[in-house]
């Protein structure tokens, strides 16, 4: 093999490599978080029954981040009077004014922790129904989410 042979060849390996990397580092930081754009999905929404035909209403689900992160500041529904942001501790249950979604993170409003009030209902939910809400974020504004009204008895993930 010739002395050029081998520098052009080196060479090019060398162009080749610095050519990966440079992919690789635009391929990184197209995931979301490099840019901060939060890019949102909502997972295993679901309303229990209320127990009482008057009475308030919880609703659970993820919102799942593949991007930066971003603040849910907000929900209503054109189906209740009122929705609030709550969390659950051992002994109380508080009202709060934000949750935050963690860059490449969930949010997880679930039984026994973080979770949604929904009181004055326009009609009374029915097994079935599919209500909207609409979740308003910081950055990624409002994302309107059909959630399933399921039995009072209703485990995501369990069949039931």
């Amino acid at each position: 093999m010739s002395r050029a042979f081998r520098r052009g060849a080196l060479g090019g390996a060398a162009l080749a490599a610095v050519l990966a990397a440079g992919a690789l580092a635009v391929a990184f930081q197209s995931d979301g978080e490099g840019d901060g754009v939060p890019r949102l999905t909502v997972a295993d929404p679901y309303i229990p029954l209320p127990a009482t035909p008057d009475g308030m209403g919880a609703g659970y689900l993820t919102v799942r981040n593949d991007g930066g992160a971003d603040t849910l500041v907000s929900v209503s529904s054109p189906s209740a009077g009122s929705v609030t942001m709550h969390r659950s501790t051992d002994t109380s249950m508080e009202a709060v004014a934000a949750m935050d979604v963690p860059a490449g993170g969930t949010l997880d409003l679930a039984r026994g922790g973080a979770h949604l009030m929904i009181m004055d209902w326009v009609k009374r939910p029915a097994l079935g129904d599919e209500l909207e809400l609409d979740l308003r974020f910081a950055k990624a504004g409002t994302v309107v989410v059909k959630v399933p009204v399921k039995p009072l008895t209703y485990r995501p993930g369990t069949g039931d």
